[in-house]
């Protein structure tokens, strides 16, 4: 059932655990001491968009290639097909109901899951144009808008979808919570990713993950459904790429990081996450075997980290508790 590459794993017996690399002292106050990195599975051919399930005690998450969503069980470990096909999902979320929210490469729309299991279209079309892939999404919890980004990753081959001609241009959307009312809010973004809210969701991270020479993210100023007085967060520098990301309590930005794929990159320097203050300092990067896709929080108490690494699902219990605890 678990078909892909699978990666070898040992979990660290010292501790701290050396994989948890320092790089600011104020991260000291968010690491437990005694926590390791944790591989709950492999065997997955890209693994994407973890979405915690508090209710259900379980994980979600997409296997794009594999064309499945797989269902990790905190109960037990368990790993078990979900959904397949999944149209090859990518990006998961929930809205103010709990209903799943699931971007589809295949299909190139954002569907939502309804009580009774059906699956709902909320947007294919922008403009009488198809949307290009949708690739991850959030929730406001304010007001139940779904934001999510549309790069064309989904449709530039045969691995995460089928090869078609964009419509549109890389672009950042906004719709309300019963998915009428699709705006644009950017489309002057390269390869727009990863997005996540600030704590008091008043100002949105956006990821512009194929940006030349550098990788950055942006902080835009939620003004209804308007993004203002865009300002650089952090930029990757070098070789570096962000991807997903996923914010804590205190504001601090936990991003999917990995190779751009330059020349001559340290994958083991790279690979992994990497943490930021609110104020865009860099605090600490979580070294991981394979590059990191997309990360959420999750668990009982919402301080466990779970990471979506390529082809294995990885975990961190951390001193903090993730902005948002669906």
């Amino acid at each position: 059932m678990i078909d892909g590459t699978h990666i070898p794993f040992a979990p660290n017996a010292r501790l701290p655990d050396p994989r948890i690399e320092v790089l600011d002292e104020r991260f000291l106050a968010l690491r437990l001491l005694s926590g390791t990195v944790e591989q709950l599975a492999t065997g997955f051919y890209w693994a994407e968009g973890p979405q915690w399930f508090g209710d259900a005690r379980c994980l979600l998450f997409s296997d794009i290639p594999n064309n499945r969503l797989m269902r990790w069980d905190a109960n037990d470990g368990h790993v078990s097909v979900f959904r397949q096909p999944s149209n090859h999902a990518n990006g998961l979320a929930r809205d103010t109901a709990g209903r799943l929210l699931v971007c589809e490469h295949g299909t190139r729309q954002v569907t939502r899951t309804e009580t009774d299991g059906r699956s709902r279209v909320l947007a294919s079309h922008f403009d009488g144009k198809r949307l290009n892939s949708p690739n991850d999404i959030v929730c406001r919890q304010a007001d139940g808008s779904i934001w999510f980004t549309d790069p064309p990753f989904g449709i530039a081959g045969w691995w995460e979808g089928e090869p078609a001609t964009p419509e549109l241009p890389h672009g950042v959307y906004r719709m309300d919570a019963d998915g009428g009312s699709l705006t644009q809010v950017l489309d002057d973004l390269q390869g727009p990713n990863g997005l996540a809210f600030t704590p008091d969701e008043q100002q949105l991270y956006v990821v512009e993950s194929r940006h030349l020479p550098h990788r950055r993210i942006w902080l835009y100023d939620v003004d209804g459904p308007r993004l203002l007085n865009r300002r650089l967060f952090a930029d990757a520098q070098g070789p570096g790429a962000y991807d997903g990301i996923a914010v804590d309590a205190q504001g601090n930005v936990w991003c999917g990081f990995g190779s751009s794929g330059a020349a001559g990159a340290d994958l083991d320097a790279l690979d992994g996450v990497r943490v930021y203050s609110a104020e865009g300092r860099e605090l600490a990067h979580i070294h991981l075997p394979e590059r990191c896709a997309n990360l959420c929080f999750g668990g009982t108490h919402h301080n466990r980290l779970f990471m979506a690494a390529s082809h294995s699902l990885y975990a961190l219990y951390v001193n903090v508790r993730g902005a948002v605890r669906p």
